[in-house]
């Protein structure tokens, strides 16, 4: 009777030292992923530098020639029309930049170009690579230029990726380092758990003289 007793208070003990498979209590992200046509038009900021104060200002920058120039093109189905209409409202989108930099109190020099050769970086969204190239893009180089840059897709829309949480492939490459260490040691800890519940079966092997 005692050995009855014991053996249904341990069951619950024993359920918590069973292992738990990985898929079981780990999900899995989901990203969407656009490919970008051949016929796009971009958008490319360059920050000053990657101090915090330039990467705000840049960020300020984004949101406001974004929301213009997506409002502009947000109709538009033709490339050739976003491309004109893009063109020739680059007066503007100087002015906008001049007047977003002078609100927070920015004297930076900066340059507003389009063009069909615009360099443009190899970027790893999630496990999706935009590969590096030159594409046809509208680039706002803010005083140096030599910061984190910031880029997406004007034509047709593709803003609602945040590139600039993707990383370049030299980041990528130490990223996977880092995560074969990490599954590492999670195998470690499966084995070492499979153990634990191997042990606890051949205790209640023993104890009830189950053969």
């Amino acid at each position: 009777m005692k050995k009855l007793v014991f053996f249904v208070c341990i069951i619950p003990f024993v359920y918590l030292a069973l292992p738990i498979s990985k898929d079981s209590i780990r999900s899995q992200d989901t990203i969407d992923y656009e490919v970008i046509p051949d016929e796009a038009i971009r958008l490319r900021i360059l920050a000053n530098s990657d101090r915090d104060e330039d990467q705000e200002v840049k960020r300020a920058v984004r949101d406001q020639v974004n929301e213009t120039i997506s409002a502009w093109v947000k109709n538009l189905t033709d490339v050739e029309a976003a491309r004109q209409l893009i063109e020739a409202k680059i007066p503007t989108i100087h002015k906008i930049v001049g007047q977003t930099l002078k609100e927070h109190g920015v004297t930076d020099r900066y340059h507003v170009s389009y063009g069909e050769n615009i360099a443009f970086p190899a970027k790893l969204y999630g496990s999706y690579l935009y590969p590096p190239g030159e594409y046809e893009a509208v680039l706002i180089t803010i005083g140096e230029g030599q910061g984190e840059n910031w880029w997406c897709v004007l034509f047709p829309p593709l803003c609602f990726l945040d590139f600039e949480n993707g990383t370049t492939v030299a980041e990528a490459s130490a990223k996977e380092d880092s995560l074969e260490e990490h599954e590492l040691e999670e195998d470690k800890e499966e084995d070492e758990k499979e153990d634990d519940s191997l042990n606890v079966k051949f205790f209640l092997f023993d104890f009830f003289g189950w053969s």
